[in-house]
């Protein structure tokens, strides 16, 4: 009965996420990207002034997912201040999964909403998500950790969410302090109360689900367990007949909202998104959720995200719909390098359970 529950709870859980991703793009958040936590990073590092060439707007849904998280993990007593897990291999981590992300345009969530739009560049993609996913797996089961976390005091655990409650200062005050864009995905998003509405509800569920794709690719690999991916399988669903009913929905590779049809470097981009998120123990969202919930390693990974976002566009790496940069294609054989002297130098052996994060 337990399992029955578990099982629904997280097809609920997707549903609930797929419907929240729908409103976003109604109400005036770019096409396919109605929900996707790597370009909001770099929309945010943008409205900070942080980088000055992609998009600039503070995005309300990070927020709203930090803090739904927040709430809900003090709700459930389940807030947890813990760190001291490799904080800096987190943070390098963190950079390179968000280079692989703008080589591709996007976050795991993204990939399924390009899917579900009917973006063929996106479902090319997912080849190299499950295959940097099996990267990571093979160190894992050899031992791969980047040690234990520790207890942190109170305050370490609730540093992350009031930054959080500041930029939503930021933000309300603007434009006064912080960069908005003009034209193109910066300039487009819902009222800021809809946005942050749409992020807690986000963050609740995701905190209670365990949201995450790459866990639960990696759980169907390591353990046979195959439920995570049945919220993504909703996700998908839900977009998906949103998108047939509202004339959304355009099949092929050209002419995609802010994709590239580079397929080798969809592939690898999403290749170097996957290895670096198994390795850190969740996706992007996954991360943003955990620093919600009291974990300072997990905010030490968004800030690398956040990191990684100004280096892509300060200096080029980032791809556009007209592809990728010859700058993006070094910072990728870069990337991937590291992640892989990481893998090796945090790999002994062990039990394959070992390397499972949180």
């Amino acid at each position: 009965m337990k399992k029955t529950r578990s099982k629904w709870s997280v097809i609920v859980a997707g549903i609930i996420v797929g419907l929240v991703a729908v409103v976003l793009g109604h109400f005036g958040n770019p096409g396919n990207m109605q929900l996707c936590i790597a370009c909001f990073i770099r929309d945010t590092t943008g409205g900070l002034g942080l980088q000055t060439t992609g998009p600039q707007y503070i995005r309300p849904e990070l927020i709203g997912i930090v803090l739904g998280a927040f709430i809900i993990s003090l709700i459930k007593k389940e807030h947890a201040p813990k760190g001291g897990s490799s904080p800096f291999t987190r943070f390098i981590l963190g950079m390179c999964v968000m280079v692989g992300a703008l080589i591709f345009l996007g976050c795991p969530i993204r990939m399924i909403l390009r899917i579900a739009g009917g973006d063929l560049n996106a479902a090319v993609g997912l080849i190299g998500f499950v295959g940097g996913i099996l990267t990571g797996v093979i160190f894992l089961n050899k031992g791969f950790s980047l040690k234990r976390s520790y207890d942190q005091p109170s305050l370490e655990g609730v540093a992350f969410p009031v930054v959080n409650v500041l930029l939503l200062i930021l933000l309300i005050a603007a434009p006064v302090f912080i960069f908005f864009s003009e034209k193109g995905p910066g300039s487009m998003h819902p009222a800021i109360w809809i946005s942050l509405a749409a992020g807690l509800v986000v963050g609740a569920v995701a905190q209670r689900s365990r949201l995450c794709f790459v866990s639960g690719t990696r759980d169907a690999v390591m353990f046979k367990n195959f439920w995570m991916l049945l919220c993504y399988a909703a996700i998908l669903v839900v977009v998906l007949v949103a998108n047939l009913i509202t004339g959304k929905f355009k099949l092929g590779f050209a002419d995609q909202p802010i994709a590239h049809t580079e397929w080798l470097w969809n592939i690898l981009g999403l290749y170097l998104v996957g290895f670096g998120s198994t390795l850190l123990g969740g996706c992007p969202m996954r991360q943003m959720i955990l620093a919600g919930s009291g974990n300072s390693d997990s905010a030490v990974t968004v800030l690398g995200f956040v990191a990684g976002a100004a280096v892509s566009h300060n200096f080029g790496l980032a791809s556009s719909a007209a592809g990728t940069t010859p700058n993006g294609r070094i910072a990728f054989v870069i990337c991937v390098a590291v992640v892989f002297i990481i893998a090796i130098c945090n790999t002994k052996k062990s039990s394959a359970a070992q390397g499972v994060a949180e």
